[in-house]
């Protein structure tokens, strides 16, 4: 079974949002009061959804900064994951069966 590749919140908000909407980068970022290279630089990749912003896009997309902030975290979380595989591999799971 082939992996899915970890999908940045920037990927989302462009394609899901931005695009099917027709609303540029330059406009979202004017109605929603941030500067322009903030929502460039997340529709790229370079940089994380904050509170701030997800609060932002919650009330201007008519959904909750929890779902801007729960794809940036599953995003977060992914990518962690790849890094660390090794080390996590290595971490026993707590057995209290295993306590004296």
């Amino acid at each position: 079974m082939k992996k899915l590749s970890n999908v940045h919140p920037g990927e989302v908000l462009f394609y899901e949002f931005l695009e099917p909407l027709e609303i540029t980068a330059y406009r979202l970022s004017k109605d929603l009061n941030i500067p322009q290279t903030r929502i460039s630089e997340i529709i790229k990749g370079n940089r994380r959804i904050t509170a701030d912003t997800a609060l932002r896009l919650g009330k201007y997309f008519g959904n909750s900064a929890k779902f801007w902030l729960g794809i940036q975290d599953d995003f977060d979380i992914e990518q962690e994951r790849e890094i660390k595989e090794f080390e996590l591999s290595e971490i026993k799971q707590f057995n209290d069966k295993n306590v004296a």
